[in-house]
């Protein structure tokens, strides 16, 4: 079980560790990068004590753009009718 739910908007980036952080009660910070968003990874883990938390966010948010493309242009494709 997670230590709490946290809203990706309530973390913090920080650029020097390329990673959205969060306060762990330890004194840490609780640690996930935009990679592991973007590969669905949930649990952001404390490098310091056993700590995790659940990461709620969109995951539209962390594709590529590429991958945005994609997945707009198959929404929107027509769809024949015999």
């Amino acid at each position: 079980m997670s230590y709490d739910d946290v809203e990706i908007e309530d973390m913090e980036w920080k650029e020097g560790l390329q990673a959205f952080t969060y306060p762990c009660p330890c004194g840490d910070l609780f640690q996930i990068t935009k990679e592991e968003l973007r590969l669905g990874e949930e649990i952001a883990h404390c490098p310091s004590c056993s700590l995790y938390i659940t990461v709620i966010y969109n995951m539209e948010d962390f594709l590529g753009e590429s991958k945005k493309n994609n997945l707009e242009s198959s929404k929107q494709q027509p769809v024949a009718v015999a």
